[in-house]
């Protein structure tokens, strides 16, 4: 009875045994609580961020405009997104078509313009600027600008003098035949004279508003310096050294003419819209809003804007000693009489 009953623990024990090693052979080939059915693999595919539709220059992404899609890891593009927060809310520096995955190009602007695509209807005039004129040259294609011009300077005013030597408009002297002789034209010497100016020449305007960016050119960094970072990697700085920009804008005929007649005889300024204001809600790009302005002189600036004009003030100089010198007399000879009022009795004699 003994007997028989070792021999059951002896069999239980190998059954155990054999259990138990069939469960780690099970686990260790993944088919155990958790594991899969099979080997495990590493992913082939991988997700990138593609247009659901057209997005023209300008506009801004939407979450409704972009979607995830699988490409195989070996063909994903380097420049591409791998999530669509990365992308929604960014302006779309170059035109992207339905269903291209969008690049970081797309979204940065470069800073270099191999090709571009004037809209049907208007022309492509550059406009050269600089850091302070051109928004710190940070102006990008699809940004909306308008066009600040000014003019100064009395070689842009035609001015004359009349025969009375003052400048302003001419007045004709008359000739002895009686026909009127033309006034003296001023010469250099007294145009560019500031005492001879009879009003402030400059006038500023803004000429042109809500035209949209195609491109822009800006030279080599040539300037920058590296630095070190805290995590161990370099960053870039840029001194401000009146770096200049081309930025190429999409204008009318027109408005071609103002611009450049503005860049012969004056100065441009390009100031930068917000983008909220020349979109649909949709985010699609649309006509900037005309807001009148009265332009600006130094009159409108004292009658508008408070700014005190300049006045003029009086010195009054010392007066010279006649020359040659009064000589003294000495001695000094008796003062006459102070007279008395009139009624009054005469000083008695001491």
């Amino acid at each position: 009875m003994k007997r028989s009953s070792n021999r059951l623990v002896l069999l239980v024990g190998i059954f155990l045994a054999v259990v138990a090693f069939v469960l780690i052979a099970i686990m260790l080939q993944g088919g155990g609580p958790g594991g899969s059915n099979g080997p495990s693999t590493a992913p082939t595919t991988v997700k990138i961020v593609v247009a659901t539709k057209d997005l023209p220059l300008g506009s801004t992404i939407t979450e409704d405009a972009v979607a995830l899609q699988d490409v195989e890891i070996g063909a994903k593009p380097g420049d591409s997104y791998t999530a669509t927060a990365l992308v929604v809310g960014k302006t779309v520096r170059s035109a992207i078509v339905k269903g291209a995955y969008i690049t970081t190009e797309d979204l940065s602007g470069g800073g270099t313009v191999q090709d571009i695509k004037v809209p049907a209807g208007f022309v492509g005039i550059p406009v050269q600027v600089d850091q302070l004129t051109g928004v710190g040259t940070l102006i990008k294609p699809g940004d909306r600008v308008d066009v600040v011009v000014a003019f100064t300077g009395l070689d842009k005013v035609p001015l004359a003098v009349n025969n009375h030597g003052v400048i302003g408009a001419a007045t004709p002297t008359p000739r002895a035949s009686g026909s009127p002789a033309p006034s003296r034209v001023v010469g250099a010497n007294e145009l560019y004279n500031p005492l001879n100016l009879p009003y402030n020449p400059t006038t500023v305007k803004t000429v042109v508003e809500g035209l949209q960016v195609l491109g822009t050119l800006l030279p080599p960094p040539t300037t920058a310096t590296q630095q070190p970072a805290a995590s161990g990697q370099t960053t870039t700085e840029t001194a401000l050294n009146g770096q200049q920009e081309i930025v190429i804008l999409a204008a009318t005929v027109q408005q071609a003419e103002a611009i450049r007649y503005a860049q012969l005889d004056g100065t441009i300024a390009l100031v930068l819209r917000s983008s909220a204001d020349c979109q649909k809600p949709d985010g699609t790009p649309t006509a900037c809003p005309i807001i009148p302005t009265t332009g600006i002189t130094l009159r409108k600036m004292v009658d508008d804007f408070g700014v005190l004009p300049p006045q003029v003030v009086e010195v009054l100089e010392p007066t010279p000693y006649p020359s040659p010198l009064p000589v003294r007399v000495y001695p000094s000879p008796t003062p006459s009489p102070t007279p008395l009022p009139s009624g009054s009795p005469a000083p008695s004699a001491s």
